[in-house]
């Protein structure tokens, strides 16, 4: 015998008689009634609106709800039904919040083991790099995919002001929004994934590792089940989200180099910069030869820094000096002087600041 198909769905909630004082409450709110039984003393109501399907039921002993409807008003507010009931008035589309910065000094440690990561969406397990989030304004994740193949994504997007993802290790392959076909992220890639932007993980090697960056530490995920990707569209130039920022596949086997902001480093500009119109930038940075240790500080909101290679010296004023190596992390607050010194020659370092940064 097959297995029945589900082909509709309702929540039942409890009503006391006369029926009608909780069904008027639920018709004023814009239901629409779908089933009375029976007709000359009504004790059950089925009532359909905004997506939801009711079932008010008087022998029910189900408990009170709480629903929650989206609208076009800009404060939250709460209603109590007759029944019992919450229904719960939220705007649908807030604005985006982003907390107030409380700046620290952070390091981090690269795991011992993958016991350090903690299982997250779709299969992917997840590090903390910035355990305080900075009073929740930012967040770095180191994330891994310990087996390869597909990947139990699904389609969605971000209402953040800033996330970009950079391939650590192994290689991803990833669809986006009207960005042409599936693209292959590879070690020492990077895409920025502007707000609102749909996409999809859709395969990805073993102990695939990438560095995720985003602001605020908690955004919304959205799933987007009614769209496909690809789209069949290739709109480079396209503006996505509030700020119309736009989409960056930044290829590390193509990148040119320029010198750095600190004397004896060069770097490899990724292009966020320019495509978030100087929000945020990210860089790959190595020594060149074998620079002098060179102390600087900084006024930017944020100023992150991940070893991908090799390793490098790092010393914040009086304090004795730590060496990092890869996988470590730092973020170092503004108005805080600090030394980068002793590079090997294999370094990379993950240059993310918001503002950009050269």
């Amino acid at each position: 015998m097959s297995e029945p198909t589900i082909e509709a769905a309702h929540v039942v909630l409890p009503c006391s008689e006369p029926l009608s004082t909780t069904l008027n409450f639920f018709l004023d709110l814009g239901f629409k009634v779908r089933t009375i039984v029976p007709a000359d003393h009504p004790r059950i109501a089925v009532m359909q609106g905004f997506g939801l399907t009711i079932r008010l039921d008087c022998s029910s002993v189900a408990p009170p709800a709480h629903l929650r409807l989206l609208t076009t008003e800009d404060a939250p507010r709460t209603l109590v039904a007759p029944n019992g009931s919450v229904i719960e008035f939220v705007p649908n589309n807030p604005p985006l919040t982003i907390p107030p910065l409380l700046e620290e000094f952070v390091l981090t440690r690269a795991p011992a083991s993958d016991s350090e990561f903690g299982e997250g969406r779709a299969g992917m397990n997840y590090r903390d790099l910035i355990p305080s989030r900075l009073g929740g304004r930012f967040i770095a994740s180191h994330i891994i995919i310990p087996h390869g193949g597909p990947v139990a994504d699904y389609v969605h997007f971000h209402n953040i002001r800033f996330q970009m993802i950079y391939c650590y290790r192994g290689w991803t392959r990833v669809a986006y929004e009207d960005q042409g076909e599936a693209m292959l992220l590879q070690e020492g890639d990077c895409f920025l994934q502007p707000s609102t932007i749909r996409h999809r993980v859709l395969e990805a090697s073993d102990r695939l590792q990438v560095i995720e960056i985003g602001c605020p530490a908690e955004h919304e995920t959205w799933g987007d089940p009614t769209t496909t990707l690809p789209t069949g569209l290739t709109l480079p130039d396209r503006g996505y989200g509030p700020d119309g920022h736009r989409f960056v596949f930044h290829q590390a086997a193509t990148a040119t180099w320029a010198p750095w902001r600190l004397n004896g480093y060069e770097y490899r500009d990724t292009g966020i910069g320019a495509a978030m119109d100087g929000v945020a930038g990210v860089r790959v940075v190595r020594p060149l030869t074998s620079p002098a240790p060179v102390t600087t500080q900084h006024t930017a909101e944020f100023v992150f820094h991940f070893v991908l290679d090799g390793g490098i010296t790092l010393r914040r004023a009086d304090d004795a000096p730590v060496r990092l190596g890869e996988g470590d992390s730092f973020v170092m607050p503004a108005h805080m002087p600090y030394t980068l010194s002793g590079p090997t020659p294999d370094l990379q370092l993950l240059d993310v600041t918001l503002p950009d940064l050269v």
